[in-house]
C-alpha cells in the first residue's frame, strides 16, 4: 500500500468540506485504497475503502443522494487522507483495521472490549501443558477456541484434565515438584513432573487431547474402547477402570455439546436484529461439532444505515483479530459478500465461505441466533430507558445543567498503606463502560502510609493531567460530566484543588460518604459550596449512586488484591544480584523450593551447574542477612 501526500500548496486559503473533498478527488488515482476523514479537532470522523478512490471521493462532493448524516460529516471535513492499496480485497481489510484503532465518528463500530478465552496445549517443553489463553498467540503451541464464556472454557478443561490427564501447573511448579500434587490424587494429572508416566506415553496423551479438540471425538472414544476392552480381557481391572472413566467424561460432553452444535462441525452462527435504532448481532461458535457459547453486540449505529451495511460491517470488524472459520452462517446477506469471502480467505490461507442457510440445522442454529438476538435488544432497550430516568434523577439531585453522559468514579485500597491502588469505573446512559476502566498503583515515594488524601490526589491529577496532554495532541478522548469520589469533606477538598490547579471548571464533583456505622441509605454527599446532605431512601437516584459506589470499591479491592498477590507470589531468588532464569531454575531443581537454597550450605549451592564460589556465597549471605 503506498500513503499519498497531502497538498502541500499554501497560496490558497484552506479549503473545507465538499470544496477541500473535491480537490482531493482531483488528485486521487482511479485505484483501490482506502480514504479518511478527519474534522478540525483532528479526530477521524469516517474511514471507507473504494474500489476506485477518484471516483468515491468525488461522489461527496457531488452532494447528490446524501442522507442528512452524509452531508453533516462532509461539511465537518478539514483534511483527508488516501492509502493505496494493491486490490479492494486489502482495502476491505485495511479499512476494518483503521476503523477499529481510529473509533471514527460517523461509522458502523463494533463495541469489543474483551478478547476471547482460548485452550492452548503449549509445545516448549517436555511435558506440554493445556491452560486458558486469552490474548495473542505469542507461545508456540496449539490453539483451541474461540469460547465465548468463561464457563465454557472452564467445563471444557475440567473434561480434558480428567479425560487425558495433562498438566495444567506452571514450568515453575513442574520443575519444583518432588511427589505428586493434589490433581494427581484426584485423577485429574498423569503426574509427568515425578515420573509415574514416561514423557512417550504423556505425549500420546496430548495426542489424544489434541485429536478430540479437532473434532475426532469418535475416533478417540473407539480407540480408549478398544484399550478398555483389552485391559478387561487381561484381568488389569485397575486400567479398565481408568479407561472408563475417562470414555464417561468425553461422552458426556460430547453428547451435550454435539447436541447444541445442530451437526455442525465449525462455523460461526451471526444474527442481527435492529430496533428504535438500535441493533444487536449475536454470535455463536460451533467449533469439533461442539457449541463453545455466544455472546451479543451492540454496535454503533446510524438510523440510515441498512441491515446489509451494518452486517458487513460487523464481520470485517469482528474478523480483523480472530480466526476466520471455514463457514459463516448469517440471518441475512451482507452487502458485499463476494468481497468479505475474499478478503477473509486471503487473511487466513483457507476457503471461506458465507452462507445464509434456508432448511434444516442450519436454519435452525441461525434462528436460534436470531431469538437471542431479539431478547438481548429488547432487554437493553428496557434497561436504556430505565437508566435514562435514573440519570434524571441524579442530574435533579445534584443540580446539574445536563444529565451526565460519562460518570467517573473513584476510591482507593490498601492494607496500611502497602500495596496501595487507585480505581477509576466508568459509567453512562448504557452503563458501566468495563473497557474504559483504570487501575493506579500509587507511586509518590512520599506519601505517609494510609494517607488517603494523598493517595486520591495522585489518581486525580495523574487522570487528569493524561486527559489534558490528550486534548493537546488532538486525540480523542472524553470528559466527565460528573466525579464521584469515596469520602466526605476532606477527599473533596482535594479534588477540587487538583481541578482548579489544572485549569478543569467544567465537570461536576461529588463526594460520596459512609452514613453512621456505615448503613446504606444513610450516605451524605459533600459538593463545593453547598452543605452536606442526603437524598430520601427510597430514591432511585440514591439506590444507583450506591451502585456506583459498590463498584468502584470492588475493582479497586481487585485491583488491591492483584497486586498483594504478585507480591507474595515473588520468589526470593528473583532479588539476589547475578541469578537469572537459568540459574533460577538450577537451584530450584536442586534444593526444591527457594526455602530449600535458604537452608543449603556454601558448599552444596556451589556443587549446582552454573553457581561459582562467590555466587554461592552471595546467595547463602542474602538468605542470613539480618
Amino acid at each position: 500500500m503506498t500513503a499519498l501526500p497531502p497538498d502541500s500548496s499554501t497560496e490558497k486559503p484552506p479549503l473545507v468540506g465538499a470544496e477541500l473533498i473535491r480537490d482531493e478527488a482531483r488528485r486521487a488515482p482511479d485505484k483501490p485504497g482506502v480514504y479518511r476523514m478527519y474534522g478540525e479537532d483532528g479526530s477521524c470522523l469516517y474511514v471507507g475503502k473504494a474500489k476506485s478512490l477518484k471516483k468515491r471521493v468525488l461522489q461527496y462532493a457531488q452532494g447528490r443522494v446524501h442522507s442528512q448524516r452524509t452531508a453533516l460529516m462532509v461539511n465537518q471535513t478539514r483534511s483527508m487522507q488516501l492509502v493505496l492499496t494493491a486490490s479492494e480485497t486489502e482495502a476491505l481489510l485495511l479499512e476494518a483495521t483503521y476503523i477499529k484503532s481510529l473509533k471514527p465518528r460517523y461509522n458502523v463500530l463494533l463495541r469489543d472490549d474483551k478478547s476471547f478465552s482460548q485452550l492452548m496445549i503449549r509445545r516448549d517443553h517436555p511435558a506440554p501443558q493445556i491452560r486458558k489463553h486469552r490474548g495473542g498467540r505469542t507461545i508456540k503451541g496449539d490453539y483451541y477456541g474461540p469460547f465465548a464464556s468463561t464457563w465454557a472454557v472452564n467445563r471444557t478443561l475440567t473434561t480434558l484434565q480428567k479425560a487425558f490427564l495433562l498438566r495444567s501447573c506452571s514450568d515453575s511448579v513442574y520443575e519444583g515438584r518432588t511427589r505428586p500434587c493434589m490433581l494427581h490424587q484426584i485423577k485429574r494429572c498423569s503426574a509427568p513432573c515425578t515420573g509415574l508416566i514416561s514423557l512417550e506415553d504423556y505425549n500420546r496423551l496430548v495426542g489424544e487431547a489434541a485429536a478430540f479438540l479437532n473434532g475426532k471425538s469418535d475416533a478417540v472414544v473407539g480407540r480408549l474402547s478398544r484399550d478398555m476392552q483389552a485391559a478387561s480381557e487381561a484381568m488389569d481391572y485397575e486400567r479398565a477402570a481408568r479407561l472408563r472413566d475417562r470414555i464417561r467424561a468425553l461422552t458426556a460432553i460430547s453428547m451435550e455439546y454435539s447436541r447444541l452444535a445442530g451437526g455442525v462441525s465449525e462455523a460461526d452462527v451471526f444474527a442481527l436484529h435492529t430496533d428504535a435504532g438500535q441493533a444487536c448481532v449475536q454470535v455463536f461458535f460451533y467449533r469439533a461439532g461442539q457449541n463453545w457459547g455466544g455472546r451479543a453486540y451492540f454496535p454503533r449505529i446510524d438510523k440510515s444505515d441498512s441491515d446489509t451495511e451494518i452486517l458487513s460491517a460487523f464481520l470485517a470488524q469482528f474478523y480483523e483479530d480472530k480466526p476466520v472459520p471455514r463457514l459463516i452462517l448469517t440471518n441475512l446477506r451482507p452487502l458485499e459478500l463476494e468481497l468479505l469471502e475474499e478478503a477473509f480467505s486471503l487473511k487466513v490461507e483457507h476457503k471461506v465461505e458465507i452462507a445464509i442457510p434456508k432448511r434444516g440445522d442450519k436454519l435452525s442454529l441461525v434462528d436460534h441466533a436470531l431469538t437471542n438476538a431479539r431478547e438481548a435488544l429488547g432487554r437493553r432497550l428496557a434497561e436504556t430507558s430505565a437508566q435514562g430516568k435514573i440519570l434524571e434523577a441524579v442530574t435533579e439531585a445534584f443540580g446539574l445543567e445536563a444529565r451526565p453522559e460519562r460518570i467517573e468514579v473513584y476510591d482507593n485500597a490498601h492494607i496500611s498503606g502497602s500495596n496501595a491502588v487507585g480505581g477509576m469505573v466508568v459509567a453512562g446512559p448504557e452503563g458501566y463502560r468495563k473497557n474504559q476502566y483504570r487501575k493506579f498503583n500509587i507511586r509518590d515515594q512520599d506519601l505517609t502510609p494510609g494517607d488517603d488524601y494523598g493517595m486520591m490526589r495522585e489518581v486525580l491529577t495523574r487522570r487528569f493531567a493524561r486527559l489534558l496532554k490528550d486534548e493537546e495532541a488532538g486525540q480523542a478522548t472524553e470528559r466527565p460530566d460528573l466525579i464521584l469520589i469515596d469520602g466526605g469533606a476532606g477527599q473533596l477538598s482535594e479534588v477540587v484543588r487538583v481541578m482548579a490547579d489544572l485549569g478543569i471548571d467544567d465537570v461536576a464533583v461529588v463526594g460520596v460518604a459512609k452514613g453512621p456505622d456505615r448503613d446504606a441509605g444513610r450516605e451524605h454527599f459533600f459538593m463545593p459550596g453547598k452543605p452536606p446532605f442526603m437524598l430520601p431512601q427510597k430514591s432511585p437516584a440514591l439506590y444507583y449512586l450506591q451502585r456506583l459506589r459498590d463498584e468502584a470499591h470492588r475493582f479497586a479491592n481487585g485491583a488491591h488484591a492483584t497486586r498483594r498477590s504478585m507480591d507474595i507470589k515473588k520468589n526470593p531468588l528473583d532479588q539476589i544480584e547475578g541469578i537469572g532464569p537459568g540459574r533460577k531454575k538450577a537451584l530450584l531443581q536442586a534444593f526444591g523450593s527457594a526455602k530449600g537454597v535458604s537452608r543449603a550450605a556454601v558448599v552444596d549451592l556451589a556443587k549446582v551447574d552454573g553457581i561459582s564460589q562467590p555466587t554461592a556465597e552471595r546467595i547463602h549471605a542474602f538468605f542470613r542477612k539480618g
